[in-house]
Parts: structure tokens; sequence; C-alpha cells
């Protein structure tokens, strides 16, 4: 008899009660939960590979036991190697090497039986033999084999906790004999029909015990038809919620400014620091339409490093504040977000506006004081962090809201903030900022509820940036070549990774490098240091000098990746480059580059450098455009990784992959897009509301969805 999908998964079959707190941690609570985690490879375990037949860079699954076993420990008696013997039936004897595998000691025993997932490769110390190194493993008991296990196309599933591979593979296979295939479907079924996609209950049992005949490699690059049909089914769904929510605040109410008067174009042109390019005047143009209408902007504004985001979400907030309303910048770190104060307050206050700092690191009083100029109204641009969105912030009148970096918060957020307009009856205007050029398939699934705008020319008079990459070995010559600039009138940045030396790693630090920068490489120039835990008041005072060219070399932590334009500087050194992702080495290196002068950043390493990081290096030597090295980095790191840390505002697919499976994110944009146009001969009203049900039920929570009616 058939469970319902919302069973509890301590009810499911080789689960119970422990295991089902573990899978409670990765949000797996139910039976319909449990069929979310796929495999993350499969094995053909019909035809095993013999040893006599592998051959080198090969990828193999052998079916061997266990001859021998052994830990051999370093002298410092940490880390271990585990060197495996096993043989396969045929005889064939294979050497395995583990490296960190001191774990594996006691835990395999020799005859056990066991299937070997990894490549051959020559073994460095004897080039006549074969060995795998780290081979995937699983253990099999003599007595317990079963269909699970062999005699099919096995799926891998990544362990939780103790909960290994294995006895998740024999928990889905209970779970999958609950499933009746004739479950009811999200997708219409002529749109199903259409795409040539199974029903839902075929495409869960088939993506987790595929049938025989079905292709390995599609399998493993999730091409099968199961597969297709349920990342298209997430797309969709994802793609639903969007579109519902840009319907909702279509229909919400917002102060409509009024731009025309001869007060706020004379704000506007008192507050510009330079002459705006063409491209700024394009994005406040369409901004400016946005903002008349009495319906709340949401609008993406999307640039490179320097273009000129932030004067365009001063000039938004000062259109607010001109008409009586209340304005909210909002950054996803504290260092950020005093960046952006200082910044502002430079800009505006010889305009007579006032700014505040809200964030959460001032002092008991001086949030007190500043949350009461905010409900007052005495604060017309506020500042801040998630402090922003703590239930004791009241704003007077709240008419305009950007947010600076909206990949690191969640879509919650970003509502949260909006909604404490809301309580005055009318929705505040959106404009979300990223210097991350992001790249359209992440624009579509991070953005898709949101207009955009594109800021895509730099300031007149720029030259590209040469970009060189040097060992840590050659740091004289680079110092050299920092004096000579110095000498000839520019200044130079020094950047590190960390404030200050741990024992845990071999980074060099900023603190400690300032102290031998300043007393022995230049101890005849004006050497200052800055990062992110000084007071705020002197970090104000060394960005002014900095920019005020009685600073000559600064040395820096990453707090100067926004907010200091210094024309003059021309050198970026970036030490333990390798250390950093390529969006954040890209945001560093636009810091310099902003004046006529030719520019430098010297990109310098120490140590071992993985693939990865060659590939972050040589793609920063090799290009200067923003939107090209986002692509990069997207195919690199993936989307999880793609903004430095895994961020809320990065929706948690469990199925789809937005680099591999972009058409399909496209096809489901669309198709999502003509369900909600209404019902026609393909899709009936209640094919619509299923599908909007079973959206809002499955996904409020991951995606903040809005409450449409």
């Amino acid at each position: 008899m058939a469970m319902n999908l919302s069973t509890e998964i301590r009810m499911i079959k080789g689960v119970g009660p422990q295991r089902a707190e573990l899978l409670a941690q990765r949000g797996i609570h139910t039976l319909e939960d449990l069929l979310g985690y796929l495999p993350f490879r499969y094995e053909d375990r019909i035809h095993f590979s013999k040893v006599k037949d592998i051959q080198p860079n090969g990828v193999y699954t052998i079916r061997a036991r266990m001859m021998s076993g052994q830990a051999v420990r370093s002298m410092r008696g940490r880390d271990a190697i585990y060197h495996l013997l096993v043989q396969d039936e045929a005889g064939g004897l294979l050497p395995c090497k583990f490296f960190h595998g001191g774990y594996l000691e006691g835990r395999l025993k020799p005859g056990q039986l066991l299937i070997l997932h990894g490549k051959a490769e020559i073994d460095k110390l004897r080039p006549a033999r074969l060995e795998m190194i780290n081979p995937q493993i699983e253990v099999l008991s003599n007595e317990e084999l079963d269909s699970t296990e062999v005699g099919r196309i096995v799926p891998i599933y990544e362990a939780i906790g103790t909960f290994g591979s294995r006895q998740i593979r024999r928990a889905m296979y209970a779970a999958v004999q609950l499933i009746d295939q004739r479950i009811p479907d999200v997708l219409p079924e002529a749109l199903r029909t259409r795409l040539g996609y199974p029903t839902r209950g075929e495409a869960l049992i088939h993506t987790h015990f595929p049938e025989p005949g079905e292709s390995l490699d599609a399998l493993n690059t999730f091409r099968s038809p199961a597969q297709q049909r349920l990342i298209f089914e997430e797309f969709f769904l994802y793609q639903l919620s969007l579109a519902l929510d840009r319907k909702a605040a279509r229909k919400e109410n917002a102060i409509a400014f009024r731009l025309r008067e001869d007060a706020v174009r004379e704000a506007l042109k008192r507050i510009l620091p330079f002459k705006p390019t063409a491209a700024q005047k394009h994005v406040l143009a369409e901004i400016a339409a946005d903002l008349e209408k009495p319906a709340p902007m949401n609008r993406l504004l999307q640039g490179d490093v320097g273009s000129g985001k932030t004067i365009i979400a001063l000039q938004a907030a000062v259109i607010a504040i001109e008409n009586g309303t209340q304005a909210a910048l909002m950054a996803p770190t504290e260092i950020l977000a005093v960046q952006h104060f200082l910044s502002a307050r430079r800009i505006l206050a010889k305009a007579g506006y006032r700014v505040e700092l809200l964030i959460s690191g001032l002092k008991v009083s001086e949030k007190s004081a500043a949350l009461d100029r905010i409900r007052s109204a005495e604060a017309q641009l506020v500042i801040g962090t998630h402090a922003l969105i703590e239930d004791n912030v009241e704003f007077a009148r709240l008419g305009f809201v950007a947010i600076d970096e909206q990949h690191r918060f969640g879509v919650l957020q970003r509502k949260r903030l909006m909604d404490k307009a809301a309580t005055h009856g009318q929705a505040p205007h959106v404009l979300v900022l990223t210097a991350t050029p992001i790249p359209r398939t992440l624009s579509l699934t991070l953005y898709g509820d949101l207009d955009v705008s594109v800021l895509d020319e730099l300031p007149p008079g720029r030259t590209p940036i040469v970009t060189r990459r040097v060992s840590d070995e050659r740091s004289p010559e680079v110092w050299g070549f920092v004096r000579k600039q110095v000498a000839a009138g520019h200044q130079a940045y020094i950047v590190y990774p960390v404030i200050e030396e741990n024992e845990e790693t071999e980074l060099k630090a900023a603190k400690k490098m300032y102290k031998e920068l300043e007393s022995r490489v230049f101890p005849d120039l004006k050497v200052a240091l800055l990062h992110g835990r000084m007071d705020t008041d002197l970090k104000d005072q060394v960005m002014r000098l900095f920019q005020q060219g009685e600073i000559q070399v600064l040395v820096s932590t990453t707090v100067i990746e926004v907010g200091v334009d210094v024309l003059n500087a021309t050198v970026m050194v970036i030490e333990h480059a390798e250390r950093f992702g390529l969006a954040q080495l890209h945001q560093l290196r636009g810091r310099i580059g902003r004046g006529a002068a030719k520019s430098y950043c010297i990109l310098m390493t120490g140590g071992k450098i993985t693939e990865e990081g060659e590939r972050r290096l040589d793609a920063m030597v090799r290009n200067n455009d923003g939107f090209q090295i986002a692509e990069l980095d997207l195919e690199v790191r993936g989307p999880g990784e793609f903004f430095g840390t895994r961020q809320a505002g990065m929706p948690s697919f469990r199925v789809a992959n937005l680099i591999r499976d972009r058409q399909l994110l496209e096809a489901a944009k669309r198709e999502a897009a003509a369900v909600l146009a209404g019902p026609n001969s393909e899709i009936t009203q209640a094919e619509i509301e299923r599908a909007i049900w079973h959206m809002r039920t499955r996904w409020q929570n991951s995606y903040g969805l809005v409450e449409v009616g």
C-alpha cells in the first residue's frame, strides 16, 4: 500500500529515529524530502572491470577482496597513508593508496569484499605497475548482497554523517517501493507529453534505480529522461515563483515621486562629483521613469567595477529625500556598510543631507540615538547591514531602498526591509546593486523578479590595467617597482588576505607585513595600515589621507574592495593571490586604473597552488572584462560558490545545476510564463492551481515567496 509523500521519514524501513535526526539536519523530514536526495553518481555493477584490463588514466569500478592493509604515518604522526592491496576474482592484484587514510585502519579486514571506484594511475615509485589513488570504497557483506548492491546500475549517494551511501541506498530502495506511480503530477499533462518527460512517479523511481539498459554516461551527466524531468520541474517551480512575485509587485502601491521640478534637478546636479557617462545617464533615466510610477520599482543595477553604481544609488536616494521620504541602503557586511557610509557622507553632507549609519557594532547609546533619528525622520539616508531589518528599526516614511550585492542576502531579507515601508500602506521603490557581473544564467535565477539595468561603460580616460603574476620569491623586484611608481608621483595598494597571523596557516598578515614594509622596505615613504577592525573614524582618516596623497603606500586587507576611489593609485599588489576568489580579485583590481595613468596589478603567490587557483590567476592575467571573468568564475567554482561563500540568496536546487542545465532553465522560464497566462487548449485551470499549490507548499521556505491571491 502506497504511503503519502508527507509520511515522516522515521517510518521508512532502514531509517528509524536516530537516522531521522541526521536527515533532519539536511532538511529531510518526509518521504518526499528523501526522494529528493538524489545520487551524485552511478556505477555499472552488472559488468565489473578486471584488474588485468585496466589502463593508465582510465576510471574503473572493480569488485575485489582485501588481501592486506597498513597505515604508514609521517614523522609528525599526524597524517597517515593507508596502503591497501586487493585481488579480483580472476586473481589480479591491485594496490591502492589513501592519503589521510588512517581512518581505514581497523575498519577494513582481510577477506572483506570491496567495491572500488577510481582512476588507475602509474605508480611513480614503480613505473611498471598501476595503482588507484584515493578510490571511492564500499564494503560489502557476503551474507547481505542483494539487488541494491550488484547486478544493476547502482546509485551512489553522498553520506550524511554516519549514514553511509550503502545504508542510504537500502533506505531509498524501501522508499521507492512506497511510491504510487500515479501520484498527482506537478507539470500539466499536455506540457509533460510535449516535452517527452515521464510522470513524476516514474521519474523518481528511475532516477534512484535506473533500468538495466539505461546509459551510464547519460546518468552520470544527468541527461537521462527521468533526471531531465526532475531538473525541469525544479526550474519550472522556481520560475513560477518569480513570475508570481513580479505579478504581485505590480499590484502594490508606491509613492510616485516628482522628478521634473527644478529643486529635484538642482539637487541631483549638486551632488555629482564628476560628469556622468552616457551609460550612467541612460540608467538614471530608466530608474527615474520607474520612480515616477505609482507602482514600486524593482530593478537590478548591474555594472563592472568602477562603473559608478554607487553614485546612481545616491542620486535615487536624493530623489526620494527631495520628495519628503527616507532612503535606506543595506550592505551585506559591516565593512561594506561603513565604506558606503563614509562615501555617502562625503558626497551628500555638503548638500545638507543627513546620513545615518546603523550596524550591530555600534555602542548601545549610539545605536539608541540612531534609532531615534530614524524614527523621527531626522535621518534621511540610513546605511547599514542586517541591523536595518531588526524589529526595533522604525522608519518615519521609507520611500526608497537600495540593496548592495543582493546575492549575499536571501529573498526574505529583501522583503523584510521592504516591509518597513509597507507598514505605511505603500511599498518602497527598490534598487538592487551588484558590482559582480552576473552571467545571464544566474541573472535569470537570482534576479528573475527584477527589471535589469546595466552600466556597460567605464568613465572616460581609463587605460587597461596590466596584470602580472609573480612568486613571492621575487618580492624585492616587486617592491622596487612600487618604489619607482611612487617616485613618479603615484600611489600603491598592498593587500593581504588576513589581518593577523594564525598558527594554523602560513599566510602573511597585514599587521606584521605593515611593520616590515614601513621599517625595512619603505622606510623613506609614507606607509599606512587599513583593516576592518579599526575604529570607524580612524579608517575614515586613513582613507582621506590616502585620497589626498599624503599616504603613498596603503597596506590593507580586502576592506578596500569597494568604496575607495583614488585616481592617483596605479599599483595593486595582492599577496597570496591564489587564496582569493576570481570575483574578489577583480573587485580589488578595480581600485586602480581610475585615472589616466597606466596601472599595474601584481598577483604575488606563495606556497602550493591548486589547479583551480592556477585557472583563476591565469584568467586575471588574460582578462580585464568583468563579465567574461564572471562566466569563468561560475564554471570554475559552480553556482553555490560563485560569490566566495555559499550565500543565503542562492537557491538550493536539489537536482538542477545552473551551469550544466542552462537550456532547461531558459525553457522552464518560457513554460512558467505560458502557464500563468491562463488556461488554454493545452492547460486547464485545475492544473495551473495544482502547480501553484505545489510550488507554495514545497518551496515557500526555500525561496521566500510572496503570498499571491
